[in-house]
Protein backbone atom coordinates (compact mmCIF):
# COMPACT_ATOMS: atom_id res chain seq x y z
CA UNK A 1 0.00 0.00 0.00
CA UNK A 2 1.32 3.53 -0.58
CA UNK A 3 1.65 5.21 2.52
CA UNK A 4 -1.07 7.40 3.68
CA UNK A 5 -3.49 6.06 0.74
CA UNK A 6 -6.23 4.29 2.42
CA UNK A 7 -9.19 1.84 2.04
CA UNK A 8 -12.27 1.72 4.23
CA UNK A 9 -14.31 -1.60 3.83
CA UNK A 10 -17.78 -1.12 3.83
CA UNK A 11 -20.63 -2.91 5.57
CA UNK A 12 -23.57 -2.99 3.48
CA UNK A 13 -27.10 -3.81 5.74
CA UNK A 14 -29.46 -5.94 2.99
CA UNK A 15 -32.95 -7.11 3.00
CA UNK A 16 -36.23 -7.68 0.33
CA UNK A 17 -36.24 -4.01 0.04
CA UNK A 18 -32.48 -3.29 -1.27
CA UNK A 19 -29.64 -2.02 1.08
CA UNK A 20 -28.32 1.04 3.51
CA UNK A 21 -24.40 1.01 2.61
CA UNK A 22 -22.72 4.46 5.09
CA UNK A 23 -19.80 5.46 3.11
CA UNK A 24 -18.47 8.40 5.38
CA UNK A 25 -18.70 9.83 8.94
CA UNK A 26 -17.05 12.76 9.88
CA UNK A 27 -15.93 11.09 13.19
CA UNK A 28 -13.52 8.27 10.80
CA UNK A 29 -10.07 8.39 11.56
CA UNK A 30 -9.20 9.16 7.75
CA UNK A 31 -11.59 11.63 7.38
CA UNK A 32 -9.30 14.24 9.35
CA UNK A 33 -9.32 16.86 6.58
CA UNK A 34 -12.43 17.64 6.60
CA UNK A 35 -14.88 18.38 4.00
CA UNK A 36 -14.63 20.82 0.61
CA UNK A 37 -16.70 19.49 -2.09
CA UNK A 38 -18.58 16.38 -3.24
CA UNK A 39 -18.84 15.84 -6.44
CA UNK A 40 -20.89 12.98 -8.75
CA UNK A 41 -18.85 11.43 -12.18
CA UNK A 42 -20.51 9.34 -14.84
CA UNK A 43 -17.93 7.46 -16.98
CA UNK A 44 -18.70 5.20 -19.67
CA UNK A 45 -17.69 1.75 -20.19
CA UNK A 46 -13.71 1.04 -21.15
CA UNK A 47 -12.63 5.08 -20.21
CA UNK A 48 -9.32 5.47 -18.38
CA UNK A 49 -8.57 9.02 -17.01
CA UNK A 50 -5.32 9.41 -15.95
CA UNK A 51 -2.58 10.69 -14.07
CA UNK A 52 -3.79 13.97 -12.06
CA UNK A 53 -2.65 14.72 -8.51
CA UNK A 54 -3.07 17.40 -5.93
CA UNK A 55 -0.29 19.78 -3.88
CA UNK A 56 -2.88 20.21 -1.03
CA UNK A 57 -6.35 18.56 -1.60
CA UNK A 58 -7.26 14.89 -0.09
CA UNK A 59 -9.26 12.94 -2.38
CA UNK A 60 -12.14 10.13 -1.12
CA UNK A 61 -13.45 7.81 -3.74
CA UNK A 62 -16.33 5.78 -3.98
CA UNK A 63 -17.99 3.95 -6.76
CA UNK A 64 -22.06 3.76 -6.49
CA UNK A 65 -22.04 1.24 -9.94
CA UNK A 66 -20.08 -0.21 -12.30
CA UNK A 67 -16.86 -1.36 -11.87
CA UNK A 68 -12.84 -0.08 -12.26
CA UNK A 69 -9.13 -0.27 -11.54
CA UNK A 70 -8.16 2.80 -9.66
CA UNK A 71 -4.57 3.41 -10.38
CA UNK A 72 -2.04 5.56 -7.99
CA UNK A 73 1.11 6.37 -8.10
CA UNK A 74 3.03 8.33 -5.15
CA UNK A 75 5.17 11.11 -6.53
CA UNK A 76 6.10 12.64 -2.94
CA UNK A 77 10.02 12.20 -2.43
CA UNK A 78 9.55 12.79 0.91
CA UNK A 79 7.36 9.77 1.25
CA UNK A 80 8.63 5.98 2.39
CA UNK A 81 6.64 4.47 -0.72
CA UNK A 82 8.28 7.04 -3.20
CA UNK A 83 7.21 5.51 -6.51
CA UNK A 84 5.70 3.13 -5.82
CA UNK A 85 2.76 2.20 -8.06
CA UNK A 86 -0.63 -0.06 -7.77
CA UNK A 87 -3.93 -0.07 -8.42
CA UNK A 88 -7.36 -0.84 -6.34
CA UNK A 89 -10.49 -2.21 -8.04
CA UNK A 90 -13.47 -1.05 -6.83
CA UNK A 91 -17.20 -1.20 -7.48
CA UNK A 92 -20.01 -3.98 -8.33
CA UNK A 93 -18.26 -6.65 -8.58
CA UNK A 94 -15.90 -6.18 -5.98
CA UNK A 95 -15.82 -5.60 -1.97
CA UNK A 96 -17.79 -2.16 -1.26
CA UNK A 97 -14.93 0.26 -0.30
CA UNK A 98 -13.94 4.10 -0.33
CA UNK A 99 -10.31 4.86 -1.22
CA UNK A 100 -8.59 7.50 0.77
CA UNK A 101 -6.02 9.81 -1.91
CA UNK A 102 -3.31 12.02 -0.15
CA UNK A 103 -1.73 15.07 -1.76
CA UNK A 104 1.05 14.06 -3.79
CA UNK A 105 -0.74 10.65 -4.96
CA UNK A 106 -0.99 10.74 -8.52
CA UNK A 107 -4.21 8.87 -9.37
CA UNK A 108 -6.72 7.95 -12.56
CA UNK A 109 -9.21 4.96 -13.30
CA UNK A 110 -9.98 3.14 -16.01
CA UNK A 111 -13.52 1.57 -16.44
CA UNK A 112 -13.72 -2.10 -16.45
CA UNK A 113 -17.97 -1.99 -16.56
CA UNK A 114 -20.39 0.41 -17.04
CA UNK A 115 -21.21 2.57 -17.17
CA UNK A 116 -19.95 3.69 -13.58
CA UNK A 117 -20.86 6.43 -11.33
CA UNK A 118 -18.44 7.68 -8.93
CA UNK A 119 -18.61 9.62 -6.17
CA UNK A 120 -15.95 12.22 -4.59
CA UNK A 121 -15.43 14.06 -1.41
CA UNK A 122 -13.12 15.84 -1.27
CA UNK A 123 -10.77 18.17 1.39
CA UNK A 124 -11.22 21.39 -0.55
CA UNK A 125 -13.35 23.05 -3.13
CA UNK A 126 -11.65 23.12 -6.57
CA UNK A 127 -8.99 25.20 -7.07
CA UNK A 128 -6.90 24.59 -10.58
CA UNK A 129 -3.87 25.91 -9.29
CA UNK A 130 -3.33 22.76 -6.64
CA UNK A 131 -4.04 19.93 -9.88
CA UNK A 132 -0.89 19.20 -11.66
CA UNK A 133 -1.31 16.45 -14.77
CA UNK A 134 1.43 13.95 -16.08
CA UNK A 135 0.29 11.89 -19.27
CA UNK A 136 -1.45 8.88 -19.07
CA UNK A 137 1.88 6.93 -20.67
CA UNK A 138 4.30 8.66 -18.90
CA UNK A 139 7.41 6.08 -18.91
CA UNK A 140 8.48 7.35 -15.23
CA UNK A 141 5.43 5.64 -14.13
CA UNK A 142 5.13 2.63 -16.58
CA UNK A 143 1.57 2.11 -15.50
CA UNK A 144 -0.38 0.32 -18.28
CA UNK A 145 -3.95 1.32 -18.45
CA UNK A 146 -4.71 -0.90 -21.35
CA UNK A 147 -4.29 -4.21 -19.06
CA UNK A 148 -6.95 -5.86 -17.13
CA UNK A 149 -7.21 -7.22 -13.95
CA UNK A 150 -4.36 -9.57 -12.92
CA UNK A 151 -5.96 -13.40 -13.01
CA UNK A 152 -5.04 -15.45 -9.90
Amino acid sequence: MIDGVVTKDLTTHSDERGFFREIIRVTDDFFSEGFGQWSHSLVHDGVAKAWHLHKLQTDWLYVVSGSMKVGLHDTRPESSTHGVTMDILVGDTYSAQVVKIPPGVAHGYKVLKGPANVIYITSRTYDPTDELRIPHDDQTIGYDWTAGPVIN
